[in-house]
Formats: C-alpha cells, structure tokens, sequence
C-alpha cells in the first residue's frame, strides 16, 4: 500500500448548462464520453483503485471501474466522501478529479503526484493560469511558496481577485488525512453543500503541508459547461489524436478537417485525405488509402494498401488487402476480399432487416469486379473472380468465376469469366 495511488471521479452533476437530457459527463467526444477520458488519463497515469461518484440515475452506466453513489447534489466534499468506503485504508494517496476535464493528460498527474510524495505533504492542488479568471478560485501562496488558503472569487478582495493562479479543482491526498477532513466540512452557504476545498483548508489550519503544482496547459484543466466549450475541447483533442498518428507515420493532408476518434489504429504509410471522419474501433494497416469526404465508421477492419475512396462510408464491414471502394459507395455489414473493386454507386442493403436481429452480411469473395449501381441484396454471397454487370441488384449467390446481373431481373452466367479470360493462377 505504500505507493499505492487511487482515484476518485466525481461525475453525478447534471450539467445543467449544457440544456440537455443527456448528464453532462456523458456527452460524446470523439469516441468516449467526456467522463471516460478522465478515467483513462487517470489509469494511464498510475492509477490502481478507481472510484466513479454517480448520481442515482446514472450509478448503472459505468462498466469496469468501482461506482458510489451521491445520494443528493450536496458539493464536492459530499461527492468525494461517498468514496470513503471503496478507499479509506486501501491506498496512500488520493486522487481527486472532476469528470468533465477531458483534455487532462496523464504525464501531468503524474507530475501531480511527483510534486505531491516529493514535498512530504498532506494534500497537493493542481493550479493553473485561465486566460480569463473568471469565477475560479484564487490560490494564495505563503512566504515560501506552500499554498496558504483558497479563496472563492466571491469572497476573494481585490488583491486576491488579481492574482492569476488559480485552482482548478483537481487535488492529491495523503489518504490517511483526507477522510478524517471530509469529515470535519461544514456547509458555508445557503445551499447546504460542502466543498472538498475546505478540506485543504483544514489541513492547513492544522499545520499540515500543503504543496501546489501548476498545470503546464491551463485547457487541461478547465471544466466544460456548455456545448460550446464542448466543441473547443473537442477540436484540441482532434488535433492531439491527429499529430500522434502523423508523428507515428501516416500522413493527413488537412489536420484541421480530419477526425479521428481516440480508439482508432492508423499503420504507417496511410494517407487520408481532408474532410474524412474514421470513428473507433476501426483498424487500418499501412498503406491504405481514405479520399475526401470519406466516412469509417465503428467495426470496420482495413487490409494493406486498400481504398476508401471519396463519397464512401464503410460500417462494421472487412476491406480485403488491396481491394478498392474508390468512390460514391455505401459498404456496411459486409466482408470485400482481396484486390475486389467495388465501381462507384454501389450499396450493400439489407432490405429484409427485422427489428431487433442482426443484420445480415454480404459477402463478396477475392479479386470480384462489380458494375456501377450495383445493390448486393444481404444475404448473399459472391464467389472469387467474379464480375457484376452495370445496374444489377444481387439477390441470389453467384458462385466463382460467374458473370452476374442484367437488369431488371439477375442473371447468372456460370463460368464465364473463367470461359474467356481463364482461372487466375494458384487457383
């Protein structure tokens, strides 16, 4: 237990800024709900025990980490002391983090901690610099640069008001001092709610030492309250995601109109091209071409030196090595084999879809050739070395080698590919 590090999420808040149904800490960004990529940051960062603070509504939708609930909003303190039976004992330090800043990163967790186990102290707070401090908390530092006091804007005089520090609301607990100070809060306000603020206060009171570390970026700590400043976290996380993947070898022509969600896997010596969105899980090995405007969606697997191409969206489907979908395509539940083209227009449909079951596939064999304005009716299967004629609706199996198609009705011409051209070779 000695180095032991463990966490607590708060993340029962509603949100009400953000005028949605939806709790704000749930809200999609690229891939993950904002709630999960502090959950990551924290595991990444060390993490052993892991604590979701809930409301009742929401206690059931949090698979994989250990969930208390807060019976009623009554502050932070009241959040963070519903943990204290999953943690009181079982680690040394305690992390303290809000659900709602997913741009933190882990690297400055850790330097959290670092600052925190390096000072000896009972409780550390990550400050930062706001551009606009705005109603954020003042940190007031003593003569030797330990944090002396927090004060809250409102309460904050005019010296304290101009001081550009401020707190961020991310903290580091000696554990074995944060549960007995929870339980010493009381509410100041005329909401009844107690803050887990005044917990350092306590401790400080107390003669305790109290450290401070300066977050490096002050977007990773800022809170989302609004769909606006959703969108903008959400734009650095873009361009976060998009330079990891170039500085690992695949190239994006335009950052700035590529999106890419946070479980996608790229291989090197991809290109994709501007105003494509590939959402995860999606896995692409190298070489593989995306055009412009193209749409990946979850559930898709992309062999090597294969093609997206523009106009085309590809959901829960295999793209064989070197097959091709170079344009206007729509290829979903489907399995496309090695070096297939797939002309423009075409569109794997499942028309007798029933409520409820699962779609059914499409399957499309190696080295197929198909015409424009082709729907491939699932299910149904078309065999190796195959060719379809312009403007066909697919219905039935055709088997390899076969000519298929002429609309309005198909027609299956066994072997004629194999007739006129000849088996490949290795066949």
């Amino acid at each position: 237990m000695a180095d032991e590090l463990a966490a607590v999420v708060m993340a029962g808040g509603l949100g009400t800024r953000m005028r949605s149904a939806t709790p704000k800490h749930l809200h999609p960004l690229l891939g993950r709900r904002m709630v999960d990529w502090v959950i990551a940051a924290a595991r990444d960062a060390g993490v052993e025990r892991l604590v979701v603070v809930a409301s009742p509504d929401t206690r059931d939708l949090f698979d994989g980490v250990e969930v208390a609930v807060q019976e009623r909003p009554l502050g932070t303190g009241d959040a963070v002391r519903a943990a204290r039976s999953a943690l009181d004992g079982e680690a040394a330090d305690v992390l303290v983090l809000n659900g709602d800043v997913p741009a933190l990163r882990p690297q400055t967790l850790q330097a959290l901690v670092e600052t925190h186990r390096s000072a000896a102290a009972a409780a550390t707070v990550l400050s930062f610099e706001p551009r606009n401090p705005r109603a954020y908390g003042r940190v007031v530092r003593d003569g030797d640069g330990r944090l002396a006091r927090i004060v809250e804007a409102r309460d904050a005089t005019p010296e304290e008001l101009a001081l550009s520090e401020a707190n961020s609301g991310i903290y580091v607990f000696r554990g074995e001092r944060l549960w007995p100070a929870l339980e010493r809060l009381q509410p100041h306000n005329a909401q009844g709610e107690l803050y887990v603020t005044d917990a350092l206060g306590i401790l400080a009171a107390d003669g305790e030492r109290c450290a401070v570390h300066v977050a490096p970026d002050p977007l990773e700590v800022e809170g989302i309250n609004t769909r606006a400043e959703l969108a903008a976290v959400a734009a650095a996380l873009r361009d976060r995601i998009n330079e990891a993947h170039m500085l690992a070898g695949v190239t994006i022509v335009d950052p700035s109109s590529t999106w890419i969600d946070a479980d996608v896997e790229i291989g090197p010596d991809t290109t994709i091209h501007p105003f494509s969105v590939l959402r995860g899980p999606v896995r692409i090995a190298g070489g593989v071409e995306i055009g412009p405007f193209a749409y990946v969606r979850p559930g898709t697997v992309v062999g090597e030196g294969a093609k997206i191409g523009t106009f085309v969206e590809v959901k829960a489907s295999t793209i064989g090595a070197a097959a091709k979908v170079p344009h206007l395509s729509y290829i979903g539940d489907a399995e496309i084999g090695e070096g297939t083209n797939i002309a423009a227009g075409n569109i794997t449909a499942n028309f007798k879809h029933q409520p409820g079951l699962p779609k059914a596939r499409t399957r499309i064999g190696r080295n197929v050739r198909t015409g424009v304005d082709t729907v491939f009716d699932a299910p149904v299967e078309v065999g190796d070395d195959v060719w379809i004629a312009p403007g066909a609706v697919i219905t039935d199996d055709v088997p390899p080698g076969s000519l298929a198609g002429f609309a309005p009705r198909q027609i299956t011409k066994e072997g004629w590919v194999y007739e006129k051209h000849g088996k490949p070779d290795g066949d």
